[in-house]
């Protein structure tokens, strides 16, 4: 059984990050796990903050692809890598509000094949910060959600960000608040989040951020799966050169709910890690 193009690689390991806050003890025997299940294909690297790398080294002796989250700014990167030291590090998230600095930083002390992302700002000045990064081998990064309302982005500031990728030829990841496919209401927190299926597919629009903000208002489950079903394998191709990865604390979260909209099939029931 394999998974389908659309969705592989797709589900960043986010396990130590909140909501989840997996202690690492436990993050690392489940990640492992994940990438020896049957959908593993889905698995991307599993993502660790410079100041857990010592512990993360003590914790672990399988090799791990490991990518390194750095919001503390360009300064970060160096010392980060030299304690990554006997990790496999296959990608590097860097944020710093100088994005100038950030991207000048990347091209001196990146080491060669490991892919990076360089979280922009929300707010004002969108594309001036797409700007920066358009022409360079690195992603563009986003914050969808967070721990309070105001950290997810709306329909339209969404789209604008993704149209403005498309418009650059600018490939990106999201991370944060999107743990289901289908755009929903929290009932708990009552928080409105964005679905992962629901960006996939916005990502068709190109930089049309209208028709963009119409699919990621979509709440049908039943709608965007027949959509999802529907693309063609040069439409997958596209859409995933675009959207690339998003991070999340619950891998199972997000296979289940493919599951349940009739888009995996797994061969047993999905245990959450």
């Amino acid at each position: 059984m394999t998974v389908p193009a659309l969705y592989r690689g797709l589900f960043d390991d986010a396990a130590l990050f909140p909501p989840g806050d997996l202690p690492l003890p436990e993050a690392v025997p489940a990640h492992e796990a994940h990438r020896s299940a049957w959908y593993a294909e889905a698995v991307g690297p599993f993502l660790c903050g410079a100041g857990r790398l010592a512990e993360l080294r003590a914790t672990t002796t399988a090799p791990l692809r490991v990518a390194l989250v750095l919001p503390g700014g360009s300064s970060q990167l160096a010392p980060a890598l030299a304690d990554a030291d006997g990790l496999t590090v296959v990608g590097v998230e860097l944020a710093d509000p100088d994005l100038r600095a950030a991207v000048a930083t990347l091209n001196e002390q990146l080491p060669p094949g490991v892919a990076a992302a360089v979280e922009l700002p929300r707010g004002e000045g969108l594309e001036a910060s797409l700007d920066v990064l358009a022409g360079t081998p690195y992603r563009a990064k986003f914050r969808t959600g967070g721990l309070a309302a105001g950290a997810f982005p709306s329909e339209a500031e969404l789209a604008a960000f993704l149209a403005g990728c498309a418009g650059r030829g600018l490939p990106y990841k999201c991370t944060a608040g999107l743990h289901h496919a289908v755009r929903h209401t929290d009932p708990a927190t009552g928080f409105e989040h964005h679905g992962f299926l629901n960006v996939l597919l916005a990502a068709q629009a190109g930089d049309d951020a209208g028709l963009a903000a119409e699919v990621l208002a979509e709440r049908s489950g039943e709608v965007l799966a027949k959509a999802a079903l529907d693309l063609t394998d040069t439409r997958i191709d596209d859409v995933r050169r675009r959207f690339t990865a998003f991070g999340t604390c619950s891998v199972a979260e997000p296979l289940a709910d493919l599951a349940a909209l009739g888009l995996l099939a797994p061969p047993a029931p999905l245990e959450d890690r």
